[in-house]
């Protein structure tokens, strides 16, 4: 049976349809290693699906965005907020008539190298691990090597999007620029809502002369900054806000560092999610053997740091903790049934 190329036909009107600096399908650089063309998808709608249907992705639900292990419903993790980044990102991308399926894969891989405990477990990480660690690098780590069968094999746009999300240089497309700045975006105004909810911060402390330029409530800073993002950007070889705009996303930016980030009372959790995150890494250092079976057969290849690395980094908190209590909290005798069953835990 003779199968119609839709793709041929998807990657035609984006030529029709475009921006002159949209990056198009059928230009994309090509993958590590070549595949033969989907007859129906774009080679950038099999990236997003590749990353939609990876392990690392469905893990960020049970991974910290700013509270840690937060027992309400409503607070984000960091499944919602790469969500809520895809999201923006895609209303973005197709008013400049970029291409939003580069967008959206870049929006949805940018953060599945994320540690538990969100930066406290990557800036924990990065200091026990001698060659250093973060999040971005690691996220190019597990769809190029770790994810799958030897990594996704996305192409060479999404993967440097992915890279080049967070303060290493400028993405190469104006697609990964826009998830650059729209990370921001999200996580600038859902991080506001989760302190509001809090009881961190109050509304009436909020910077006025930011409320006066961006609006008072969630969605109307979040449509301000896209709508400054669109105007500045239509028909431009740069993503970038208007200045006012970005004044005032920069000011609420530092005030979240101010208030929430470094001096709330709830920030304080971090110091025990960091203390967990390094003494998990030394713990496996120490004892590679109770790593899973997966990770041992890469020592040889990858070193033991890298791999115990490579391990942690990809906990979820409630693994992270479950670990730690396994490790280094005693059992009260007798043992019950459902703690006997925690020696599923050790892989010897």
């Amino acid at each position: 049976m003779a199968y119609p190329n839709v793709r041929q036909e998807i990657e035609a009107r984006e030529k029709t349809y475009f921006s002159r600096y949209a990056a198009l399908s059928a230009n994309s650089r090509g993958r590590l290693v070549y595949e033969e063309p989907c007859l129906v998808r774009t080679d950038y709608q099999r990236d997003r699906d590749r990353i939609i249907h990876s392990k690392s992705f469905r893990r960020l639900k049970h991974k910290t965005q700013v509270f840690i292990a937060p027992e309400g419903d409503h607070y984000r993790t960091r499944l919602t907020h790469t969500l809520e980044v895809a999201q923006i990102s895609r209303t973005i991308a197709r008013a400049l008539r970029l291409n939003e399926d580069l967008t959206e894969a870049i929006a949805l891989g940018h953060d599945l190298g994320h540690t538990p405990f969100g930066h406290a477990g990557e800036e924990a990480l990065g200091e026990v691990y001698p060659a250093g660690f973060h999040h971005n690098e690691q996220s190019l780590r597990i769809v190029d090597q770790l994810e799958g069968d030897g990594g996704l094999n996305l192409t060479w746009e999404v993967r440097d999007g992915i890279l080049h999300h967070t303060g290493h240089g400028l993405p190469a497309t104006l697609e990964g620029q826009i998830v650059r700045i729209a990370d921001r975006i999200a996580y600038i105004n859902h991080d506001i809502d989760d302190a509001l909810r809090a009881g961190v911060i109050q509304p009436e402390d909020l910077p006025p002369e930011c409320i006066m330029v961006l609006g008072d409530r969630h969605r109307s800073r979040i449509n301000n900054m896209v709508l400054s993002m669109v105007e500045h950007s239509l028909d431009q070889p740069e993503i970038r806000m208007g200045a006012e705009a970005q004044r005032a996303t920069d000011a609420l930016r530092s005030f979240l560092f101010e208030r929430v980030y470094i001096g709330s009372l709830a920030k304080k959790e971090e110091q025990k999610a960091r203390r967990i995150i390094k003494i998990l890494y030394q713990y496996y250092v120490q004892d590679p053997s109770a790593l899973p079976e997966d990770q041992r057969k890469k020592i040889p290849d990858e070193g033991v740091e890298r791999c115990v690395v490579d391990y942690v980094a990809g906990m979820t908190d409630h693994f992270a903790i479950k670990m730690f209590e396994v490790y280094f909290l005693p059992f009260s005798w007798p043992f019950t049934e459902g703690e006997l069953n925690l020696k599923q835990f050790y892989p010897r």
